[in-house]
């Protein structure tokens, strides 16, 4: 991280793999806060990350920017540990939350694992939270997901800013995947990234950076490659689908993984926006030949491995 961002005192960073976010933890003398919560695999590593940063204090404060499994998948582990910790997601799916609907909260379609959890309150979209003795602004960030948000520390200018702007570009655009345009969100959602004019951005995935006009042009400029051609942006979110499944579980059968891709409904939409005149099964491989030839799997004669 550039030495030229600063820090209020409280602010720690646990830069993640890309199987889980980042979690950012904020505390000052009497309260403490996560940002965001991982994967269900690494959820003993998040715990084990805020037990030795808090000590014996308890964590007394669980915020969601989004409610993808590698955001929130530490939750339901962080609450039992915590029996008083509060936990605020943002208002989109609140109630697919309280059902626990896996199939409207995506779950179920993009194959990924999410223990149940709770949550007491939300995180509404033009509104201010005191976190830890400092206010950050809470906006609206729709795009990689229609509901997610944002947070924005005005005093010190540090953005959190999930999966709408990484380093080097920005999450897969979910709702277009579905069928639902989605690219002007990324798009305004960019504007309203550029307008908040941050200092330093913490990422939802990557180290935190603070060229930030070099990352928002960099995304610009891959938003209007999807926009003119949506079939890059339909392999594209195959590959990071496909790419997460085996940094889950590191290797799988090649019976295992078809019957994964069988039952994974992204894939097959991904199929009919991108190659709908190919069978299924063909498709799969040529996504597989393409991690292959990117150096991001390899394939051991019935078995395919992570790199």
């Amino acid at each position: 991280m550039d030495s030229t961002c600063a820090w209020p005192q409280g602010v720690q960073v646990f830069e993640r793999g890309w199987l889980s976010s980042n979690n950012i933890l904020l505390r000052d003398d009497v309260s403490s806060v996560l940002i965001d919560s991982g994967y269900i695999t690494h959820a003993q590593q998040t715990l084990a990350l805020v037990k030795q940063a808090l000590g014996a204090r308890p964590l007394d404060l669980l915020l969601n920017t989004h409610l993808h499994s590698d955001h929130c998948g530490g939750n339901r582990l962080l609450q039992d540990a915590y029996p008083s910790l509060e936990t605020r997601i943002p208002p989109g799916m609140a109630a697919e939350v309280a059902n626990w609907n896996e199939d409207l909260l995506t779950y179920k379609s993009t194959g990924q694992i999410c223990p149940r959890f709770g949550f007491d309150s939300l995180i509404e979209p033009g509104t201010e939270l005191t976190l830890a003795s400092q206010v950050w602004e809470v906006h609206a960030a729709p795009g990689h997901d229609p509901h997610s948000v944002i947070l924005y520390e005005p005093l010190h200018r540090i953005l959190i800013s999930a999966d709408a702007l990484w380093e080097h570009g920005f999450g897969i655009v979910f709702p277009e995947l579905e069928g639902v345009s989605a690219f002007q969100d990324v798009a305004a959602t960019l504007d309203v990234i550029e307008s908040l004019n941050p200092l330093c951005v913490i990422p939802g995935h990557g180290r935190p950076f603070n060229d930030v006009a070099t990352a928002l042009a960099f995304s610009r400029r891959k938003l209007n490659g999807y926009i003119q051609n949506p079939e890059k942006h339909a392999l594209y979110g195959a590959k990071v689908l496909i790419k997460f499944k085996l940094l889950e579980c590191d290797s799988i059968s090649k019976p295992q993984f078809r019957a994964w891709t069988e039952l994974n409904g992204y894939l097959h939409s991904l199929h009919q926006l991108q190659s709908s005149n190919q069978p299924f099964p063909d498709w799969v491989d040529m996504v597989l030949t393409e991690l292959v030839k990117s150096k991001a799997m390899q394939i051991q004669g019935e078995t395919l491995a992570n790199i």
